[in-house]
């Protein structure tokens, strides 16, 4: 039930992991900043991806510059 769910978010889980994005232009975008909790709350990395899209999204209705398509992201080393 729900009692799980609610036990888990106990702990706050701070910081943020750095992701490296691929374009499907080739260009590269390097140590993205996605918060650590976002990811433990949804879908782990896989949610990173969305987080991404949504930053790129504000980014480019602040700067009329759009990003490409994301072809794939990774954690940074």
């Amino acid at each position: 039930g729900q009692d799980v769910m609610a036990r888990k978010k106990e702990k706050a889980i701070e910081g943020f992991v750095m992701f490296d994005v691929l374009y499907e232009d080739g260009t590269r975008s390097s140590r993205r900043k996605v918060a650590a909790a976002d990811l433990a709350a949804n879908d782990g990395d896989a949610h990173a991806k969305t987080v991404i899209m949504d930053q790129d999204r504000k980014i480019a209705e602040m700067s009329g510059n759009s990003r490409g398509q994301i072809r794939s992201i990774s954690r940074s080393a």
